[in-house]
Protein backbone atom coordinates (compact mmCIF):
# COMPACT_ATOMS: atom_id res chain seq x y z
CA UNK A 1 0.00 0.00 0.00
CA UNK A 2 0.86 3.37 -0.27
CA UNK A 3 0.13 6.07 2.30
CA UNK A 4 -0.53 9.40 -0.47
CA UNK A 5 -0.93 11.73 2.68
CA UNK A 6 0.81 11.68 5.77
CA UNK A 7 2.43 14.20 7.98
CA UNK A 8 5.95 13.01 9.63
CA UNK A 9 7.23 16.44 9.51
CA UNK A 10 4.69 17.17 12.36
CA UNK A 11 7.91 17.36 14.89
CA UNK A 12 5.02 17.25 17.70
CA UNK A 13 3.22 13.99 16.68
CA UNK A 14 6.44 12.08 15.07
CA UNK A 15 9.82 13.02 16.83
CA UNK A 16 11.38 10.07 15.09
CA UNK A 17 9.63 10.40 11.54
CA UNK A 18 12.36 7.65 10.17
CA UNK A 19 11.20 5.25 12.98
CA UNK A 20 7.50 6.22 12.24
CA UNK A 21 8.34 4.81 8.87
CA UNK A 22 9.86 1.86 9.43
CA UNK A 23 6.85 1.02 11.71
CA UNK A 24 4.40 1.46 8.94
CA UNK A 25 6.23 -0.38 6.54
CA UNK A 26 6.04 -3.24 8.98
CA UNK A 27 2.49 -3.00 8.66
CA UNK A 28 2.33 -3.40 5.24
CA UNK A 29 2.74 0.46 3.88
CA UNK A 30 5.42 0.13 1.20
CA UNK A 31 5.54 3.93 0.51
CA UNK A 32 4.92 7.22 2.22
CA UNK A 33 4.14 10.57 0.31
CA UNK A 34 5.03 13.53 3.38
CA UNK A 35 3.30 16.23 2.75
CA UNK A 36 3.99 20.28 3.08
CA UNK A 37 1.47 22.61 4.16
CA UNK A 38 4.66 25.95 4.72
CA UNK A 39 8.03 26.65 3.47
CA UNK A 40 9.40 25.03 6.90
CA UNK A 41 7.51 21.87 6.86
CA UNK A 42 7.98 21.23 2.97
CA UNK A 43 11.54 21.75 4.26
CA UNK A 44 11.42 19.00 6.71
CA UNK A 45 9.53 16.85 4.43
CA UNK A 46 12.30 16.62 1.70
CA UNK A 47 14.60 16.12 4.69
CA UNK A 48 12.61 13.38 5.67
CA UNK A 49 12.13 12.00 1.97
CA UNK A 50 16.52 12.11 1.68
CA UNK A 51 17.40 9.48 4.31
CA UNK A 52 15.00 7.20 4.28
CA UNK A 53 13.27 4.38 1.98
CA UNK A 54 10.37 4.17 0.64
CA UNK A 55 9.07 7.78 1.55
CA UNK A 56 9.01 10.79 -0.68
CA UNK A 57 7.83 14.84 -0.16
CA UNK A 58 5.49 17.50 -1.62
CA UNK A 59 5.84 20.48 -1.32
CA UNK A 60 4.01 24.14 -0.47
CA UNK A 61 1.89 25.93 1.07
CA UNK A 62 -1.77 25.17 2.65
CA UNK A 63 -4.54 27.55 2.27
CA UNK A 64 -4.87 27.76 5.74
CA UNK A 65 -1.09 29.67 5.71
CA UNK A 66 -1.75 31.56 3.03
CA UNK A 67 -1.76 34.43 5.30
CA UNK A 68 1.52 34.34 6.00
CA UNK A 69 2.84 33.65 2.15
CA UNK A 70 4.35 36.22 0.46
CA UNK A 71 5.55 35.70 -3.03
CA UNK A 72 9.14 35.08 -2.30
CA UNK A 73 8.17 32.24 -0.37
CA UNK A 74 7.76 30.37 -4.06
CA UNK A 75 11.35 30.24 -4.71
CA UNK A 76 12.12 28.12 -1.57
CA UNK A 77 9.51 25.69 -3.14
CA UNK A 78 10.75 25.79 -6.41
CA UNK A 79 14.16 24.89 -5.01
CA UNK A 80 12.91 22.00 -2.57
CA UNK A 81 10.83 20.69 -5.68
CA UNK A 82 14.16 20.23 -7.72
CA UNK A 83 15.10 17.52 -5.39
CA UNK A 84 14.79 14.15 -7.08
CA UNK A 85 12.20 13.07 -4.14
CA UNK A 86 9.70 15.65 -4.47
CA UNK A 87 6.83 14.45 -6.12
CA UNK A 88 4.52 16.36 -6.04
CA UNK A 89 3.25 20.17 -5.15
CA UNK A 90 0.96 20.51 -2.30
CA UNK A 91 -1.33 20.88 -0.06
CA UNK A 92 -2.10 23.33 -1.73
CA UNK A 93 -6.26 24.97 -2.35
CA UNK A 94 -9.20 26.82 -0.80
CA UNK A 95 -10.51 26.29 3.04
CA UNK A 96 -13.33 28.27 3.63
CA UNK A 97 -14.20 26.52 6.98
CA UNK A 98 -11.49 28.44 8.60
CA UNK A 99 -11.19 31.94 8.76
CA UNK A 100 -6.93 32.01 9.13
CA UNK A 101 -6.35 33.96 5.42
CA UNK A 102 -8.89 36.06 3.21
CA UNK A 103 -10.51 34.75 0.15
CA UNK A 104 -7.75 37.44 -1.89
CA UNK A 105 -4.71 35.49 0.08
CA UNK A 106 -5.45 31.71 -0.56
CA UNK A 107 -6.30 33.16 -4.56
CA UNK A 108 -2.19 34.36 -4.78
CA UNK A 109 -1.11 31.53 -2.78
CA UNK A 110 -3.10 28.83 -5.23
CA UNK A 111 -2.47 30.79 -8.41
CA UNK A 112 1.39 31.20 -7.68
CA UNK A 113 1.29 27.28 -7.17
CA UNK A 114 -0.22 26.20 -9.87
CA UNK A 115 1.90 28.15 -12.15
CA UNK A 116 4.78 26.48 -10.11
CA UNK A 117 3.44 23.08 -11.00
CA UNK A 118 2.60 23.71 -14.38
CA UNK A 119 6.54 25.42 -14.91
CA UNK A 120 8.09 22.55 -13.48
CA UNK A 121 5.46 19.84 -15.11
CA UNK A 122 4.54 18.01 -11.24
CA UNK A 123 1.48 16.81 -9.97
CA UNK A 124 -0.87 18.49 -7.35
CA UNK A 125 -2.27 17.98 -4.58
CA UNK A 126 -5.21 20.04 -3.21
CA UNK A 127 -6.83 20.78 0.00
CA UNK A 128 -10.10 21.68 -0.07
CA UNK A 129 -12.93 22.52 2.54
CA UNK A 130 -16.07 23.70 2.06
CA UNK A 131 -14.73 24.94 -1.11
CA UNK A 132 -14.84 22.49 -3.99
CA UNK A 133 -17.25 25.21 -6.45
CA UNK A 134 -14.55 27.32 -5.97
CA UNK A 135 -11.38 25.21 -6.37
CA UNK A 136 -12.91 22.98 -9.46
CA UNK A 137 -14.11 26.64 -11.19
CA UNK A 138 -10.47 27.60 -10.50
CA UNK A 139 -9.19 23.95 -12.15
CA UNK A 140 -11.74 24.15 -15.09
CA UNK A 141 -10.33 27.40 -16.13
CA UNK A 142 -6.93 26.01 -16.02
CA UNK A 143 -7.47 22.38 -17.57
CA UNK A 144 -7.13 19.26 -16.62
CA UNK A 145 -4.53 17.75 -14.16
CA UNK A 146 -2.73 15.39 -13.34
CA UNK A 147 -4.90 16.96 -9.68
CA UNK A 148 -5.24 14.59 -6.30
CA UNK A 149 -7.63 15.80 -4.22
CA UNK A 150 -6.76 15.05 -0.67
CA UNK A 151 -10.03 13.50 1.63
CA UNK A 152 -12.15 14.01 -0.62
CA UNK A 153 -15.58 15.31 0.78
CA UNK A 154 -17.56 16.85 -2.14
CA UNK A 155 -20.73 15.80 -2.91
CA UNK A 156 -21.63 14.38 -6.72
CA UNK A 157 -21.93 17.12 -8.68
CA UNK A 158 -18.36 17.88 -7.27
CA UNK A 159 -16.92 14.78 -7.94
CA UNK A 160 -18.13 14.63 -11.60
CA UNK A 161 -16.69 17.71 -12.11
CA UNK A 162 -13.73 16.37 -10.29
CA UNK A 163 -13.79 13.33 -12.70
CA UNK A 164 -14.06 15.43 -16.15
CA UNK A 165 -10.74 17.10 -14.86
CA UNK A 166 -9.11 13.74 -13.99
CA UNK A 167 -8.81 13.99 -10.59
CA UNK A 168 -7.98 11.20 -8.16
CA UNK A 169 -9.46 11.19 -5.01
CA UNK A 170 -8.03 10.47 -1.58
CA UNK A 171 -9.57 8.61 0.90
CA UNK A 172 -9.20 8.73 4.39
CA UNK A 173 -10.49 7.66 8.02
CA UNK A 174 -13.86 8.86 7.76
CA UNK A 175 -14.73 6.32 5.51
CA UNK A 176 -15.00 3.95 8.33
CA UNK A 177 -17.27 5.96 10.24
CA UNK A 178 -20.72 4.27 11.16
CA UNK A 179 -22.34 7.65 9.41
CA UNK A 180 -20.21 7.83 6.29
CA UNK A 181 -22.90 6.38 4.00
CA UNK A 182 -22.70 9.55 1.82
CA UNK A 183 -18.78 9.53 1.80
CA UNK A 184 -19.05 5.44 0.89
CA UNK A 185 -22.08 6.15 -1.63
CA UNK A 186 -20.21 8.55 -3.79
CA UNK A 187 -16.40 6.39 -3.65
CA UNK A 188 -19.25 3.68 -5.34
CA UNK A 189 -20.15 6.53 -7.85
CA UNK A 190 -15.93 7.48 -8.58
CA UNK A 191 -15.24 3.63 -8.58
CA UNK A 192 -11.67 2.13 -7.69
CA UNK A 193 -9.70 3.42 -10.58
CA UNK A 194 -9.89 6.76 -9.54
CA UNK A 195 -8.87 6.41 -5.51
CA UNK A 196 -6.03 6.51 -3.57
CA UNK A 197 -5.39 5.75 -0.46
CA UNK A 198 -4.25 8.24 2.41
CA UNK A 199 -4.12 8.38 6.44
CA UNK A 200 -3.77 12.13 7.04
CA UNK A 201 -1.35 11.15 10.38
CA UNK A 202 -1.20 12.10 12.84
CA UNK A 203 -5.17 13.38 12.17
CA UNK A 204 -8.23 11.56 10.67
CA UNK A 205 -7.62 7.95 12.43
CA UNK A 206 -9.64 5.69 11.26
CA UNK A 207 -12.30 3.20 13.64
CA UNK A 208 -10.98 2.13 15.89
CA UNK A 209 -8.38 4.70 16.47
CA UNK A 210 -11.12 7.51 16.35
CA UNK A 211 -10.39 10.12 18.67
CA UNK A 212 -6.38 9.46 18.77
CA UNK A 213 -3.44 10.46 16.86
CA UNK A 214 -3.23 8.78 13.77
CA UNK A 215 -0.33 6.53 12.38
CA UNK A 216 0.32 5.59 8.86
CA UNK A 217 0.77 2.04 10.13
CA UNK A 218 -3.23 2.15 10.36
CA UNK A 219 -3.62 2.63 6.53
CA UNK A 220 -4.78 -0.59 6.39
CA UNK A 221 -7.88 -0.13 8.08
CA UNK A 222 -8.77 2.53 5.47
CA UNK A 223 -8.20 0.24 2.74
CA UNK A 224 -10.66 -2.16 4.52
CA UNK A 225 -12.97 0.87 5.01
CA UNK A 226 -12.88 1.21 1.18
CA UNK A 227 -12.98 -2.28 0.26
CA UNK A 228 -16.18 -2.65 2.74
CA UNK A 229 -17.41 0.57 1.06
CA UNK A 230 -17.11 -0.98 -2.68
CA UNK A 231 -17.82 -4.55 -2.00
CA UNK A 232 -15.06 -5.92 -2.95
CA UNK A 233 -11.60 -7.71 -1.72
CA UNK A 234 -9.20 -5.81 0.31
CA UNK A 235 -5.96 -7.38 -2.07
CA UNK A 236 -8.00 -5.51 -5.08
CA UNK A 237 -8.37 -1.92 -3.16
CA UNK A 238 -4.78 -2.48 -1.94
CA UNK A 239 -3.36 -3.70 -5.73
CA UNK A 240 -5.38 -0.79 -7.24
CA UNK A 241 -5.03 2.16 -4.66
CA UNK A 242 -0.92 1.51 -4.88
CA UNK A 243 -0.73 1.34 -9.12
CA UNK A 244 -3.09 4.78 -8.76
CA UNK A 245 -0.44 6.41 -6.62
CA UNK A 246 2.68 5.33 -8.05
CA UNK A 247 0.97 6.67 -11.58
CA UNK A 248 0.26 9.77 -10.35
CA UNK A 249 3.70 10.45 -8.15
CA UNK A 250 5.90 8.82 -10.73
CA UNK A 251 7.69 6.57 -8.38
Amino acid sequence: MTDTHCHLNDPEAFPNPVAAAAEAMESGVGRLVVVGVDSESSRLAVEIASVAEGVFATVGWHPTSADRYKPEDLQTIRDLASHPKCVAIGEIGYDFYWDNASRKQQDDCLADHLDLAAELGKPIVFHCRNAYPALLDALERRGAGPYLLHCFAGDKNDADRAVALGCLFGVDGPVTYKKADDLRAILRHIGLDKLVLETDAPWLSPVPFRGKPNHPKHLGHICQGVADALGCPASEVEKVTDANAARFFGI
